[in-house]
């Protein structure tokens, strides 16, 4: 990894980013004029559900092709292309989701990004994350920290002296220690494994997180289904959530984010119980944000609560 520039490779995927984002709202506004006088039916079947294929398609293929040109020895693994099986190997590879969101995207829900990642002996290296419509750009290098810029329409950062003068590191919170989970708000997702066993683990964990103390539950302050995985990390990396439990998700949904929550002094841990130390495509994870103390034990917390065990395949 000596070898590699990453600061040159982080700002090659900050300038993919941007442009991905524009094909992104271009298609939300296209989408948003062929379905306004249609029925939510005909809009959902017909035109929104293709329109997001095509346009999840189109995005990822210019990225894919962008990186390949400029990194040609590299390898990629990205949602839309991804076949089943495909294990990550240790080898430099750029891992991507087109569109985090896609539900939201349909929606109009603003909370939609674009996650470039690199990895590098499985290891999240570099992570940039943008949302197109927020226009907040999140990114980080291990090692480097990690930053927040808004962007503006013409690609510069808010501010007045540029990109490096308008970007704010993270996180943006950043208390002496870290409370119980009666005063955290916790990132939660449905998904779309919607029965079986891991569906059960999920729901009873929600109710346990939810529940009152005098019913033997964590209460915690409030929860939040925001739809993103890649978003939640870096909100989590903010300090605006303070923990997000996840399974089913996939590398993609989190090798960008993770770069940038743990640059913000968070940590990623197992989704179930036990495991400190995890790999990028362990599709199960617990992320906490940075505090000086109080951390582990939030961890430790959290994981007394998960009922049953979740188990989703590589």
């Amino acid at each position: 990894m000596d070898d590699i520039d990453l600061p040159a490779l982080r700002d090659k995927l900050i300038a993919i980013a941007l442009q991905a984002g524009s094909m992104i709202t271009s298609a939300s506004a296209s989408m948003n004029r062929s379905t306004g006088n249609q029925s939510k039916a005909a809009s959902t079947k017909k035109n929104s559900a293709d329109l997001v294929t095509e346009t999840d398609k189109a995005v990822e293929d210019f990225i894919s092709s962008t990186l390949k040109q400029q990194y040609p020895t590299f390898s990629f693994m990205g949602e839309e292309t991804y076949v089943p099986g495909n294990k990550l190997g240790p080898e430099p590879t750029f891992i991507v989701d087109p569109i985090d969101g896609t539900t939201n995207f349909v929606h109009g829900w603003p909370y939609v990004s674009v996650s470039l990642g690199f990895a590098v002996g499985r290891v999240p290296t570099v992570g940039v994350v943008f949302n197109p419509f927020t226009r907040k750009l999140y990114h980080g290098i291990k090692g480097q920290g990690s930053f927040l810029r808004i962007m503006r329409d013409d690609g510069k950062a808010s501010g007045h002296g540029g990109d490096e003068d308008a970007e704010t590191k993270l996180p943006l919170r950043y208390p002496s220690g870290v409370a119980g989970l009666d005063e955290c708000v916790v990132a939660i997702e449905y998904g779309s494994d919607r029965s079986g066993a891991n569906w059960r683990t999920k729901i009873d964990t929600w109710a346990a997180l939810g529940a009152s103390k005098d019913e033997g539950g964590a209460m915690v302050h409030s929860a939040r289904a925001l739809g993103s995985a890649a978003l939640n990390l870096c909100a989590v990396a903010e300090g605006s959530i303070d923990v997000y439990w996840e399974g089913g998700c996939w590398a993609w949904d989190v090798c960008a984010g993770w770069v940038v929550l743990t640059e913000a002094g968070g940590r990623v841990v197992d989704g179930n119980p036990g495991a400190w130390d995890i790999p990028v495509d362990h599709r199960k994870y617990l992320a906490v944000r940075a505090a000086e103390t109080g951390q582990t034990e939030l961890v430790q917390e959290f994981w007394g609560f998960i009922k049953g065990r979740m188990e989703y395949e590589h």
